[in-house]
């Protein structure tokens, strides 16, 4: 329970750089030593992390903010969302909506990711630069929500899974970041990175979701991705490829791509590679569960719902195998496949298969951080970091099902959400 916040209402209400802060409860979660740490006193400063010690001295006229028997973590990351999706709205039912709906719905989802815990987020993509468009009015203080990665639209070939398969050639529609050469390719990252994309997203293989390809199949070549990567890694950007195929696994690490997400189907070939490259997979093995379970009663088609039960229990098998033989591993939900804000029920199912609940926190924190390339602002409880901070009930180093009830949320040291 809080304590010591007064006027609650005005403390939302006042800017993170107006004050000092300091938080205090009975344990913390240190991320970067891997144990927990009693009686912490965090001072946050300007929106950023000043000092930590335990048990040291309130400073005098600085705000309190006593989270009593709590523990402490800093704020987590989500390195696979997508904040203008929606899991119950799917297949042909979201040509019902109008284009700007689901930027509007992506606000709600914004506040929800917020309050669940998550205080910085990966969008990997999204339509008519909806996701820069959130990030400026989160940044600009309109809206609730966490600190936004954008990739903007996602960068694939003609009838891949970044086009739009789903209408004939009477509504032919080639997706904005469709390319077909190396040339191309390297265009896109350069008009992407024009308009506001701060991580550059491709579909190097199929998908689920996609209509009419192979789930594994590869869609990019090997040149195309590494001069995706090449261009992006220029220009300072980082670059996420969606690979469920092993063939694609192992063309994006071999072209330098930093991040496989779902990595469902690699081999033992590619997961050496991944390992002696320290390229990170960041698989989405929770969400199997909500998509074999609705079916098709979101609108889901039934092609979709068949790739997902070919892939769902392989790839956990591989995240198995992948963090056994020291991949290096994110996490990261794909949550719009799934409802928003439920992004912690993945920390369970990463224990369940394999990692214990200290390096399934590490997998959304330090490691996210450093796959970020941000080491220097978020992803620990840290001095010069932001001051983003969450508390739960009990001690999810050893129940990491506490996090799935987050009860407060503090974002550049304001308060975004408590409960009594």
């Amino acid at each position: 329970m809080i304590r010591t916040l007064l006027l609650g209402a005005a403390l939302l209400a006042a800017p993170a750089s107006a004050e000092t802060v300091v938080v205090t409860a009975a344990k913390m979660v240190d991320v970067l030593a891997g144990k927990t740490v009693d009686n912490p006193v965090v001072v946050i400063t300007d929106g950023r992390i000043a000092s930590v010690s335990s048990g040291g001295a309130v400073p005098a006229g600085a705000k309190h903010i006593d989270l009593g028997s709590k523990t402490i973590l800093p704020g987590l990351i989500d390195m696979h969302v997508h904040l203008t999706s929606l899991a119950e709205i799917g297949g042909y039912r979201g040509l019902r909506y109008t284009d700007s709906f689901w930027q509007a719905v992506g606000t709600a989802n914004a506040k929800k990711t917020l309050e669940a815990g998550f205080t910085t987020v990966r969008n990997v993509g999204s339509a008519d630069f909806d996701d820069v468009g959130l990030m400026q009015a989160i940044d600009g203080g309109w809206i609730p929500g966490p600190r936004i990665v954008p990739a903007t639209y996602a960068i694939g070939a003609t009838g891949g899974h970044c086009d739009e398969n789903a209408l004939p050639p009477s509504y032919d529609k080639k997706q904005a970041s469709v390319i077909n050469s190396p040339e191309e390719a390297r265009a896109k990252v350069r008009w992407l990175h024009k308009y506001g994309a701060k991580v550059i997203k491709i579909c190097a293989t199929g998908g689920v979701f996609s209509m009419g390809d192979a789930v594994g199949a590869q869609q990019l070549t090997y040149d195309e991705m590494k001069a995706i990567a090449d261009e992006a890694h220029m220009l300072g950007l980082k670059v996420a490829a969606h690979a469920h195929g092993a063939d694609g696994i192992r063309a994006a690490i071999q072209a330098g791509i930093d991040t496989i997400e779902h990595a469902s189907l690699a081999d033992d070939e590619d997961i050496k590679l991944a390992a002696a490259k320290k390229t990170w997979f960041d698989m989405d093995i929770y969400n199997d569960d909500y998509i074999l379970a609705t079916g098709t009663a979101n609108g889901t088609e039934q092609e979709s719902l068949d790739k997902e039960k070919m892939i769902g229990r392989l790839q956990r098998e591989t995240f198995r195998k992948a963090f056994r033989a020291g991949v290096p591993m994110l996490f990261g939900t794909d949550a719009g496949v799934y409802p928003h804000g439920q992004n912690a029920r993945q920390f369970a199912k990463e224990v369940e298969w394999g990692m214990t609940p200290m390096q399934a926190i590490q997998s959304a924190t330090k490691s996210a951080a450093e796959a970020l390339g941000q080491t220097g602002d978020v992803g620990a409880i840290a001095v010069g970091r932001y001051g983003d901070i969450i508390a739960v009930d009990g001690d999810p180093t050893q129940d990491v099902r506490t996090l799935e009830h987050v009860a407060v949320v503090i974002k550049g040291g304001e308060v975004v959400k408590s409960v009594p």
